[in-house]
């Protein structure tokens, strides 16, 4: 199966060609500092064009769209599944949903994996994967929370994504190790969920929504 998949969970744009026979193309982000804003809307499509392209798939070869559904930043989440929505009705391609931390958590080859990113408000976004199979679902807590729930454990994991790194000291004195600051573990890679969409079953464009874990920190006015 030809997957192109994307994640706009975080401020990163992640994108990726996967051809059937395992070669890929791919435009995989920096791990951004905090301060980073989010490119989605100028970064996406371009982004899109050049990995299809250069992985020798025309759109009649793309067999699936994947797309990452979060947790994540509120406007980044609505871009990608806009645009994933947009790709699939316009060129009849079945659409794949992922949790955007299973596929940090993919990239990790330990028994337990915690995904963690940075969900702003002094809270992260977690999800604890056993082998690659969902422990905990994707939930939101502030450290110090998250902490308290990883003592119930019988065994530490390895923690992976920006909001590890924002809550590294809490995590390693609970004897949580953290990878290293600089590691490609922490970012969401396109990649994985492309890999993991394959075990996806496809789904309407209509159906798919964001996982949104709380409120939009935004207001309307009154």
């Amino acid at each position: 199966m030809n997957v192109l998949g994307f994640d706009t969970s975080t401020t990163g744009t992640s994108v990726c060609a996967l051809r059937a026979d395992g070669t890929a193309s791919e435009v995989a982000p920096e791990r951004a500092g905090p301060d980073r804003r989010p490119r989605h809307a100028q970064e996406l499509l371009p982004a899109i064009e050049r990995t299809r392209a250069e992985a020798g798939l025309e759109w009649p070869d793309v067999d699936a769209i994947a797309v990452g559904r979060g947790p994540g930043t509120f406007t980044g989440l609505r871009i990608g599944i806009a645009t994933a929505r947009a790709l699939a009705h316009a060129r009849a391609i079945p659409l794949r949903p992922v949790v955007s931390l299973a596929a940090l958590a993919a990239g990790l080859d330990a028994r337990l994996a915690l995904a963690l990113t940075d969900a702003r408000r002094g809270q992260v976004y977690a999800a604890l994967y056993e082998h690659g199979r969902e422990r905990w679902a994707p939930f939101a807590a502030t450290p110090e929370d998250l902490v308290e729930r990883l003592r119930t454990l019988d065994a530490a994991p390895v923690a992976v994504g920006d909001g590890s790194l924002r809550c590294r000291d809490l995590l390693e004195e609970a004897g949580v190790p953290v990878a290293p600051d600089q590691s490609e573990l922490h970012v969401v890679r396109a990649l994985h969920i492309c890999k993991l969409a394959s075990a996806v079953p496809p789904t309407s464009p209509e159906a798919i929504v964001p996982l949104y874990l709380r409120a939009p920190d935004a207001k309307p006015a009154r």
